[in-house]
């Protein structure tokens, strides 16, 4: 009987539990909760400028949050992507086209409940397929990392190369929509100065 009792004590000090969270767990939350705050400025703020760099702030805690799961190079895909490519296209975006640098009241749709409705409801939903998921999944923060690049990379390239090209395109097609309406910009500037377009 002590036999048993010692092996069911034994089982259950080996199995993870929420009441005792190791440093890197405190550090995860943390980190969450602070790229969620970055979030909600993001899309709460009235001036562009600014919810472009509280943007980088937010892709930059996912990096930091994937660095605590032992992904690094998911980690460093997210900056190199997201933060160096996505949000600086987003940020010359906002330069070539003139966008305002203050507060701009067409920031505010008038649609914040839809949104919020939308949003909570996306939420919810990918809250449950993640749970669902990995239900009695572990991750060994302490332990080797779980993937390697080459396991990762062949994953990416063989099973989502169509949605990693997708993005290419999107990424070129948003950067040639950028300078199109700068040249369109410039253009009806140039009509304006001469003597034929002075109004």
């Amino acid at each position: 009987m002590s036999l048993a009792a010692a092996t069911v004590t034994t089982a259950a000090s080996q199995t993870p539990g929420f009441l005792s969270p190791t440093g890197v767990e405190i550090a995860f939350v943390l980190v969450g909760l602070a790229t969620l705050g970055a979030a909600l400025v993001t899309v709460t703020t009235r001036q562009l400028v600014h919810a472009a760099l509280w943007l980088v702030v937010a892709l930059g805690g996912l990096a930091v949050e994937y660095l605590l799961l032992t992904a690094e190079f998911i980690a460093w895909v997210q900056v190199l992507i997201y933060v160096g490519s996505v949000v600086v296209l987003l940020l010359f975006g906002l330069m070539l086209t003139k966008a305002p640098i203050g507060r701009s009241p067409d920031a505010d749709s008038g649609n914040r409940w839809a949104a919020l409705t939308v949003a909570v409801a996306a939420a919810c939903a990918l809250v449950w397929v993640v749970v669902d998921a990995f239900r009695t999944t572990w991750i060994d923060l302490e332990g080797p990392a779980a993937g390697s690049t080459r396991v990762t990379g062949e994953s990416l390239f063989r099973h989502w190369v169509l949605p990693f090209e997708a993005l290419s395109v999107l990424l070129l097609a948003a950067l040639v929509g950028a300078i199109v309406l700068s040249r369109k910009a410039t253009a009806d500037h140039a009509e304006e100065t001469t003597p034929g377009g002075v109004r």
